[in-house]
C-alpha cells in the first residue's frame, strides 16, 4: 500500500490494530502503533482507542487500559456504549467489581445510557465472582430500565438455581407465577 505512494485510512488501521491486539505478544506493537498515529496528528475515533482498550484487558493490563480509557476526554473522544462496555467486561474478568460497578454508574452521569449488554456483562461478572446478591439486584434494576437477560447470563442463573444449595437471593426465580 505504502510503496504505491497510498497512505492507509483510519479503518484499515483500525484492521491493522485489531489484528496486532489479538495477541498479547503483539500488544506493544498495537500500542506502539497507536502513538505513532497520535504523533502524526491522525483524528482518531473511539473506535481505535476501543480497540486498543480491548487488547489490553484481554491481556490482563487492566491499569493501562484503565489509563489509557481515563485519558479519552483529554485525548478529544468521547467513550461510547461499546468502549464503557469493552472497559466494565475488562474490570469484571479482573474481579475488579467495584470499579465495574463505578463505572457502570459514571456512564448515566457522562451522557452515555447503559444499554442492554452493558448489564448482563455486569450481571455475568458478579455471578461469576460469586456476588449473587449483587447480581439479583443488577437483573431487577436491569429488568426496570426495560432491558432483558440474554442466553448467556441465564444460563448462569440457571445453572446457579440448580446447585445443591441455592443462594437465597435466587429463590424468587423459583417461584411460579400465580394465574389472576
Amino acid at each position: 500500500m505504502l510503496s504505491c505512494g497510498q497512505l492507509p485510512d483510519l479503518q484499515t488501521c483500525a484492521i491493522l490494530l485489531e489484528g496486532l491486539c489479538s495477541s498479547n505478544d503483539l500488544l506493544p506493537r498495537a500500542v506502539e502503533q497507536l502513538t505513532e498515529m497520535e504523533g502524526k496528528k491522525w483524528k482518531l475515533n473511539i473506535i481505535i482507542y476501543t480497540i486498543i482498550i480491548e487488547g489490553m484487558c484481554k491481556a490482563g493490563k487492566l491499569e493501562s487500559a484503565t489509563n489509557l480509557f481515563s485519558s479519552l476526554s483529554s485525548r478529544g473522544v468521547q467513550p461510547d456504549v461499546r468502549s464503557y462496555n469493552v472497559m466494565i467486561n475488562g474490570l469484571c474478568d479482573g474481579g475488579l467489581l467495584v470499579e465495574a460497578e463505578k463505572l457502570l454508574r459514571e456512564m448515566g452521569a457522562m451522557g452515555c445510557s447503559p444499554d442492554g449488554c452493558t448489564y448482563n456483562i455486569i450481571i455475568r461478572g458478579f455471578l461469576n465472582n460469586d456476588e449473587i446478591s449483587r447480581g439479583v439486584q443488577l437483573i431487577e434494576e436491569m429488568m426496570e430500565m426495560g432491558f432483558s437477560s440474554d442466553a448467556s447470563t441465564m444460563e448462569l442463573v440457571l445453572a446457579l438455581l440448580s446447585k445443591e444449595n441455592v443462594h437465597p437471593a435466587l429463590l424468587p426465580f423459583l417461584e411460579v407465577p400465580s394465574r389472576g
